[in-house]
């Protein structure tokens, strides 16, 4: 019980957008091995783009919500971080989605 007291302290102290950016790059890494984007002879193996297109909208949600409040200079990498995830989504399909259809376009526009 202590340690769950301890937890709920720490994280008490931690500021929103620390947290916000720790939960975005865990998105961001997790899409990114789910687009093959990761290091290793396994990396083609992890390609799985339906996983992928959750956690990049999960991603844009995030990411369009949380920006009006930590400001640009915190959301400006997570926005560039979040394109280049929606690009590389894009080149990964075999067959692409219309514009402003790909993962998170419906909240962050279309990207080209």
């Amino acid at each position: 019980m202590d340690d769950a007291l301890d937890e709920i302290r720490d994280i008490s102290e931690v500021p929103a957008v620390e947290l916000i950016n720790t939960v975005a790059v865990h998105l961001m890494s997790a899409a990114a091995v789910k687009l093959g984007l990761s290091e290793g002879p396994d990396a083609a193996a992890e390609v799985d783009l339906d996983e992928a297109r959750k956690l990049i909208t999960a991603l844009a949600g995030l990411v369009t919500a949380a920006a009006p409040e930590i400001g640009d200079h915190h959301a400006r990498p997570l926005r560039d971080g979040l394109r280049s995830l929606q690009l590389a989504f894009r080149e990964e399909s075999s067959i692409p989605d219309a514009p402003g259809k790909g993962p998170g376009e419906k909240l962050t526009g279309p990207v080209n």
